[in-house]
């Protein structure tokens, strides 16, 4: 059995936990961690690399056991199925810290399992499941250049709070985590309620500085289960380097003149050529080895072009966004839409209005929530020029939306303030460089199109970094290129007042204050620019348009909710199919209806009030008669409501009353007495 090895790490004012060598053992490494009651195990597996490998296969698979919150599995199989969008969600973000701490010649493929065992009621899992990957690979004998830590951080009331609780969250302005090493920050995914740019950075800068002990801790922990670790370095550096300065002597002019194109396809035609020149002829057991190294020396020429010269790719200025066109409501047929185009990236963004009964409901393990505000990202292969067979979305594009809708949400109003379901779908037509911001902008649009009443516009901008030894250059709106052949992969969402959406992936080994400063003030200024662009075509919310329900909301008294319901839903039911509405029904008597048009709604309300309505002596009301009796007729002159006609008021000469009146003729009576026990009497009305 091998040692078990614990360690106690302190982070604020809780407790990190790490264990390796009691469970999962015969994994390459294994690692419990917990905080508080919540508990995560991390499996590794490593396997060598297939002959030829030319890329670092790294899979991370976050996954979480119902039993861990006490719960059984809904559906008819009552088992876990397919991950969850948080399990995919929390994949990436423990994906995106691991990947850059590994040299580019490691090929083996690496598998992390991350499985939570048990959730309290304080700790979220996905930071705890962050470091549980950290410390396992830190003790697999991999060429891993950690360990990294993570922490998620909040602010309320004017102060940073260090791993907020669940509780927490809900009061807080801001949802980080920050993931890195000792030295730098790897990698930040947030949202906000419009902060401003230091908020943000002060937010980074602190949550990276608490996270610095654990990392030594980390550290220890690892030296204990690991005590010798195999040195590790790329075995064919001499082949590829002299490989490397083949291709560069027979490339560089072909790749340095097709960098010089502009347009995206042509470009993409003119590097296609040069490679084939360079792969014509050879054996097969060199093809790989040619490709890799034509791909660093792409590499080189871009990162030179921006590094010495400060000419990209496009030839825009290190700061310059491409140019913007807008058009909003150019769908006919659809409640809000928005065609957003930045360059080569364009998106149409649709918004769609609905009742209360198309709110989501989320059942996580923290528990069930209703989400009134649902965007959805689709990322077709027409979009790059590429074949492919539509599929569901994939952890692409689930991350995508996901980055979207955290930098809108902020803006969406409440159920309360607004009592519409709303889904925003972004389908991306064209792609080169951040189709996720283009979302944020299209998203905004159509919101305002569609009559959702948001403040104003959110707009969103990538922004990119080369960095070669002391030199370095922050890019804004980048390329697909300059992000695939750069270090940095930085989004930031937000309005005019400040930060609402920021994603940040390294893709070296961290990064300083400095350049992340110069980033953030440099993506400030993009969307003050393309906020500008934005509202020369829609600055503020359209009025709702006749296409969208009709919503109307009114009160019954509480002791009249039964009526409306009518025996096992027959009435509620009976009167929506009658006027084609949909209606929420609340036990406090609040009632919402919602319709096709005003004209079918505000006849729902009416025959809903007149259902709950309480008869009045001297009030006059249509009727119908509805039985005949030796001594009157009973009349329905409210629904459920019958009262009787005496024989007495009937004037004309009759051998009996069906010789003047019959079932189902319509009559205008009066109420006279209405008696304890609720029988009501009526006569004619002066008016009929």
């Amino acid at each position: 059995m091998k040692n078990i090895i614990k360690k106690e790490i302190p982070m604020g004012s809780k407790t990190l936990v790490l264990e390796t060598g009691k469970i999962a053992r015969q994994a390459t490494a294994s690692v419990i961690a917990s905080m508080g009651g919540t508990v995560v195990m991390c499996a590794v597996v490593t396997k060598e690399s297939a002959e030829g490998r030319d890329f670092f296969p790294l899979s991370v698979h976050y996954m979480e056991k119902t039993y861990s919150a006490g719960k059984i599995p809904g559906g008819y199989f009552k088992r876990e199925g397919r991950p969850t969008e948080i399990e995919t969600l929390t994949s990436r973000l423990i994906d995106r810290p691991l990947r850059p701490l590994f040299p580019d010649y490691y090929v083996d493929e690496v598998q992390v399992n991350c499985m939570l065992l048990s959730l309290d009621k304080e700790n979220p899992p996905d930071v705890v499941a962050l470091m549980a990957a950290s410390a396992a690979m830190s003790i697999a004998d991999v060429p891993f250049k950690g360990p990294m830590a993570a922490a998620r951080v909040g602010f309320v009331e004017d102060e940073y709070v260090l791993n907020p609780s669940f509780a927490d969250l809900e009061n807080s302005d801001l949802d980080m985590v920050v993931a890195g090493t000792e030295s730098a920050v790897l990698m930040v995914e947030s949202d906000a309620d419009e902060l401003s740019e230091d908020l943000m950075i002060g937010a980074i800068l602190f949550g990276h500085q608490e996270m610095k002990p654990v990392i030594e801790k980390i550290n220890e922990f690892a030296k204990e289960a690991l005590p010798k670790k195999s040195e590790f370095s790329n075995p064919n550096a001499e082949e590829d380097k002299e490989i490397y300065n083949k291709v560069s002597e027979k490339c560089s002019e072909g790749l340095s003149e097709a960098f010089t194109t502009t347009d995206k396809k042509e470009r993409g035609q003119k590097i296609n050529a040069v490679k084939e020149t360079l792969l014509d002829g050879l054996t097969d057991d060199l093809h790989n080895s040619y490709l890799k190294q034509f791909k660093e020396v792409e590499k080189h020429i871009v990162r030179e072009n921006i590094l010495s010269e400060q000419k990209r790719i496009d030839g825009r200025g290190l700061t310059e966004v491409r140019d913007i066109s807008v058009e909003t409501n150019f769908l006919p047929s659809v409640h809000g839409s928005a065609l957003f185009t930045r360059g080569e990236t364009q998106a149409i963004v649709t918004a769609t209005l609905g009742s209360g009964r198309d709110i989501q409901t989320v059942d996580a393990l923290a528990g069930e929530t209703k989400d009134n505000f649902m965007l959805h990202y689709n990322f077709p292969s027409y979009s790059v020029g590429e074949l492919g067979f539509p599929m569901g979305p994939k952890r692409r594009e689930i991350g995508h939306g996901a980055l979207a809708k955290r930098s809108l949400q902020f803006a969406v109003p409440t159920v309360e303030e607004f009592p519409y379901a709303i889904r925003v779908v972004s389908e991306i037509t064209e792609s080169n460089g951040s189709s996720s911001m283009a979302s944020v902008c299209g998203g905004s649009l159509a919101m305002m199109a569609a009559g959702i009443p948001i403040k104003e516009n959110i707009a969103g901008v990538a922004m990119g970094l080369v960095k070669d030894d002391n030199r370095y250059e922050v890019l804004t709106d980048i390329l697909g290129d300059e992000d695939h052949l750069g270090d940095m992969d930085f989004k930031v969402a937000g309005t005019k007042n400040g930060v609402s959406g920021l994603q940040m992936d390294i893709k070296i080994e961290g990064i300083n204050e400095e350049i992340l400063e110069k980033a953030l003030m440099q993506a400030k200024e993009a969307r003050m620019h393309i906020l500008g662009e934005m509202d020369k075509v829609l600055s503020k919310p359209n009025e709702l348009t006749g296409l969208a329900p009709y919503f109307c909301k009114f009160k019954v008294h509480k002791d009249k909710v039964k009526v409306v319901i009518g025996k096992g839903g027959s009435t509620i039911k009976g009167l929506q199919e009658e006027f084609g509405v949909t209606i929420e029904l609340q036990d406090s008597g609040e009632v919402n209806v919602f319709g096709e048009n005003k004209e079918v709604a505000e006849a729902a309300k009416e025959k809903i009030e007149l259902l709950c309505a309480e008869p009045e002596v001297g009030k006059d009301y249509d009727a119908v008669v509805a039985k005949i009796m030796e001594f009157g007729a009973f009349v329905t002159f409210m629904p459920g409501k019958d009262g009787l006609l005496h024989i007495s008021q009937f004037k004309e000469d009759f051998d009996q009353l069906t010789d003047v009146i019959n079932e189902g003729d319509k009559v205008r009576v009066k109420v006279t007495e209405i008696r304890r026990d609720g029988k009501v009497k009526l006569e004619f009305s002066d008016s009929e």
